[in-house]
């Protein structure tokens, strides 16, 4: 059952999809984030933050969009990387003063929740494909 809702994933609207929605919370709290930024930050981490953080949610739309599995697979992949993108930047805003250790905990926390079952769900649908493969070959 868990093979079967995996390959329909590419099927359905990535508005059902579990890690589109904790992707797309990400980025609506992490503009929290960016307000809280000095000027001096707007055209570095404040910028590169608004990037990381909508890639996550429009990189898993636009794979639950595809046509194959691979293509799929490779937004996942996109997206997980500008979650550890992400990841840096919030570490580098604490780091520097930009936010309290209450915030980044929350963040890094909620973070590192949506990059857990990004992770988990890109691994399962990889092994469903390699499954997938052997019974063609």
């Amino acid at each position: 059952m868990k093979d079967r809702i995996l390959i329909c994933a590419m099927q359905t609207n990535y508005k059902d999809l579990k890690i589109w929605r904790m992707a797309f919370d990400m980025a609506i709290s992490t503009y929290d984030v960016i307000t809280r930024l000095p000027q001096c930050e707007s055209r570095n981490i404040a910028d590169q933050m608004r990037r990381t953080c909508t890639a996550m949610p429009l990189n898993i739309a636009e794979g639950a969009s595809s046509q194959t599995a691979k293509q799929f697979l490779s937004h996942l992949r996109y997206a997980y990387a500008s979650g550890q993108e992400l990841n840096v930047l919030i570490m580098l805003s604490f780091k520097l003063g930009y936010i309290d250790k209450n915030l980044f905990s929350e963040r890094h926390e909620s973070l590192d929740k949506c990059l857990r079952a990004l992770y988990k769900f890109t691994l399962n649908l990889e092994r469903s494909e390699a499954k997938k493969s052997m019974f063609i070959a």
